[in-house]
């Protein structure tokens, strides 16, 4: 069996990588940039480090700040139809999973119109032609949307949320700059961070985690347990480490999937708005000890990169409880609820359960499950 990788055609790294937009966008002969981004960072003039480049360059833009947290279908069409009225030709998301994915949603529709309902996306989409040109620039360590052919729309005449799979969505140019996400609060980077962790662990186990995605997962691992302490503290070193932790967890998870914690966390965040990186992080350890015997010898290796001593001293069951263990300190380390109690209703179980079965994150899940299944892990969390 062949194992495919795919990712952006370019990426920067680094401090100071925004000042790669300009030239990228020269070389390309763009003529005026659609800037998807939220009100947050327009209110508080993060966007400038991107427009006054692009003044200075007397370069073209219109500014979309419509995106809102878990962008809904209504919430990309009507970015549709500003990205139409505008006259731009390509796009420039900055910000967080939300305005990635509302890009992503934006572009490939306006490449592939016969979408235009959203919905349609769902899954793995038969798109022809690939999105709009699209920057990314996230200013959060967590989604690596920038560099994965997901998205995720919420359907609110539903109540759901949907997971888009799309190697047409991706990003052409990614820009990781760590000065992009010092303005994140403590409990956003917390939140995105431990998202970041979910993502390399998952992608660990998943059923079609292989060698290369293996090791992207491995060193996100590594670096989240060094890193993600510091970054909450806002220290140049931790913001860093948790730019390329993510992007590694984003590169390796893209290409071989997830698993439960991710088709669990989706409804939560649907029915409670529940912050998505919030969602995951109460879910993981319940889930890795769920799918502690799938795992064969991966939670070993979690350890390993946690910095826990003789590993390979250890028994199964011991190394399999460390891994477990340190995700749950890092996780109380940065300030995230240890539990759903005040989040999760017992009387919308049932629902939720239904819902996270049908996520296609939960196909790649190591151990196979059920509706019953998952409702007891989700009682098991109040």
């Amino acid at each position: 069996m062949a194992n495919r990788i795919i990712l952006n055609a370019v990426s920067y790294h680094g401090k100071g990588a925004i000042q790669h937009i300009v030239p990228e966008v020269k070389q390309h002969g763009y003529k005026k940039a659609f800037i998807c981004t939220d009100p947050g960072l327009v209110e508080h003039k993060v966007i400038n480090k991107i427009t006054d480049l692009m003044d200075e360059a007397e370069l073209a833009y219109e500014i979309y700040s419509n995106v809102q947290p878990n962008p809904t279908v209504e919430n990309v069409q009507s970015g549709v139809e500003a990205f139409k009225a505008s006259g731009a030709d390509y796009i420039i998301a900055v910000g967080g999973g939300s305005s990635m994915d509302t890009a992503k949603g934006i572009g490939i529709i306006i490449a592939n119109p016969e979408f235009a309902d959203v919905v349609s996306l769902e899954g793995m989409a038969p798109t022809k032609n690939p999105t709009v040109p699209l920057y990314t620039v996230p200013t959060t360590a967590g989604t690596g949307s920038e560099v994965t052919a997901y998205y995720v729309i919420t359907d609110t005449a539903r109540g759901r949320k949907f997971v888009c799979v799309d190697a047409n969505a991706m990003s052409c140019v990614a820009i990781i700059d760590p000065d992009m996400m010092m303005s994140m609060p403590k409990g956003l980077t917390a939140a995105t961070g431990m998202d970041a962790l979910t993502h390399a662990i998952e992608g660990l186990i998943t059923k079609a985690a292989w060698d290369m995605s293996d090791m992207l997962h491995i060193k996100a691992i590594e670096l989240i347990s060094k890193h993600l302490r510091g970054a909450v503290n806002n220290t140049e070193e931790g913001r860093e480490g948790m730019a390329l932790a993510q992007y590694l967890a984003g590169m390796g998870f893209s290409n071989v999937g997830l698993g439960l914690v991710h088709g669990m966390a989706h409804p939560l965040g649907a029915t409670y708005n529940t912050p998505h990186g919030v969602a995951n992080a109460i879910i993981l350890p319940t889930v890795m000890k769920y799918n502690a015997d799938y795992s064969g010898e991966k939670y070993r290796e979690i350890a390993r990169a946690f910095g826990v001593a003789d590993v390979d001293k250890m028994h199964q069951e011991q190394y399999r409880q460390a891994a477990i263990d340190c995700v749950v300190q890092l996780s109380k380390d940065v300030g995230i609820p240890q539990s759903l109690h005040g989040i999760a209703k017992e009387e919308d179980l049932d629902l939720l359960a239904e819902s996270a079965f049908a996520d296609v994150c939960t196909s790649g899940n190591p151990r196979e499950t059920s509706v019953y299944e998952i409702r007891e892990l989700y009682k098991s969390l109040l």
